[in-house]
């Protein structure tokens, strides 16, 4: 059967999380990616490790459906391996620091040069150009600087990360559409292209509508905001206020627990029916909450009364009772609710593997579904587990070269 990216093949040299992130999505989309990992294989195979000397799922969960082939790139029989794979491939992929591949002769130039067709996808921090080119970069260092946690939290306590890997996975994800527009302009060219995405870009990217809201601020107060921004210069901290036109935000159900909530939505469209199931005729004629603008004006008092409300449910059955009034609303998910979500399964974005050392555990699925992509859901490999069957099927050695390349350092330290 051909899959979307059936045919393509990836070099891929990333490591941690961003990169492992974009490569997964492209195996889940039929690509063939062979991890190019050295002697000492990926850093995070040996981190926040739950099980003594077998793969993290740090490394697990971001590298199913990879071919892993250990290469010393400071030995020059390793160096040797890299260049025939740089000949056969269709991308190569990189997240290492700024200069690092160049130093080791591989610079863009020198790739594109060794295979004009091949795209070269690259994950910075902060770019290969500019004042910050230099600076290290980690998932939180970038919410920081692209200006996610100034604007996640209450106005009277600290900035936050989200949960959520938005530098990291985010990048990763800006970092598979860039691929892709790279092999689909190749196909008209025949060219292959530099592609590189900068975690702080990719942040600031995800924050567009906080730098919407930072331009209303020089004309308006931010009316839909909890917090009163009158004279504010920076879009400020607005706890779960929704940021939208509509008003938005977390009510809290029993039993009280820390995730006891559910996520609504007051419409416009859906108030008076809303009003009427929460406090009767008197909070649906109530002069404080008889238009939008009002309740805006209102809304502490507004979200208090749902919030008593709210407490007299689980978030399960305010759920469905907000439902059947046609009012956009969630529970708090947990990752335990989650973990054991029927419609989550329905949907394979929990799926139990199987691994020959650490033995079953579970992968969060493939979150874009094709109608003719059909890729199941594979085993990350063990280091080097592919390592001879790549280079007879990808570069059509046969044992004794290999084993010429064994005795010469090129797959150890």
């Amino acid at each position: 059967m051909e899959n979307a990216l059936s045919g393509i093949r990836i070099l891929d040299m990333t490591h941690v999380q961003a990169g492992p992130t974009a490569s997964q999505l492209l195996a889940w989309l039929g690509a063939d990616v062979i991890k190019f990992e050295p002697p000492s294989g990926d850093i995070t195979r040996g981190q926040l490790r739950d099980i003594p000397n077998a793969d993290s799922l740090y490394f697990t969960m971001l590298n199913c459906n990879k071919r892993s082939i250990t290469a010393n790139m400071k030995n020059p029989a390793g160096k040797e391996v890299f260049v025939g794979l740089l000949k056969k491939c269709d991308v190569l992929m990189e997240n290492f620091g700024p200069g690092v591949l160049d130093r080791f002769g591989f610079s863009w130039e020198a790739v594109h040069e060794i295979n004009p067709r091949i795209v070269m996808a690259s994950i910075k921090g902060f770019g290969s150009k500019g004042p910050y080119a230099e600076f290290k970069a980690y998932e939180n260092v970038a919410q920081a600087m692209g200006g996610a946690m100034s604007t996640t939290g209450f106005d009277d306590g600290p900035p936050l990360v989200t949960g959520a890997q938005i530098g990291d996975s985010g990048t990763g994800l800006h970092l598979v559409i860039g691929i892709l527009a790279a092999l689909q302009a190749r196909a008209h060219s025949g060219k292959g292209q530099y592609v590189e995405v900068a975690m702080m870009d990719s942040v600031m990217n995800l924050c567009r509508v906080k730098f919407r809201d930072h331009q209303r601020l020089t004309r308006q107060i931010l009316s839909e905001y909890s917090v009163d921004t009158t004279g504010r210069h920076a879009t400020p901290r607005s706890g779960n206020d929704s940021g939208g036109g509509q008003l938005g935000n977390a009510v809290k159900c029993k039993p009280g627990g820390p995730n006891d909530y559910v996520y609504v939505v007051v419409q416009e469209v859906v108030w008076d029916k809303l009003a009427r199931r929460v406090g009767g005729a008197a909070m649906a004629e109530d002069p404080r909450f008889a238009t939008i603008g009002e309740r805006r004006k209102n809304q502490g008092i507004m979200w208090g009364m749902l919030n008593d409300f709210a407490g007299q449910y689980d978030k399960r059955e305010l759920m469905a009772l907000l439902n059947e009034l046609e009012v956009p609303c969630g529970p708090i998910m947990s990752t335990e609710d989650l973990a054991n979500d029927e419609h989550v399964k329905l949907r394979e974005m929990y799926v139990e593997l199987d691994h020959p050392v650490r033995g079953p555990w579970h992968n969060v699925g493939m979150p874009i579904k094709l109608s003719d992509n059909h890729v199941p859901i594979q085993r990350s490999p063990l280091l080097g587990e592919h390592t001879d069957q790549v280079l007879k099927e990808v570069l059509g050695w046969d044992s004794q070269q290999i084993e010429s390349h064994r005795s010469a350092g090129a797959f150890t330290k």
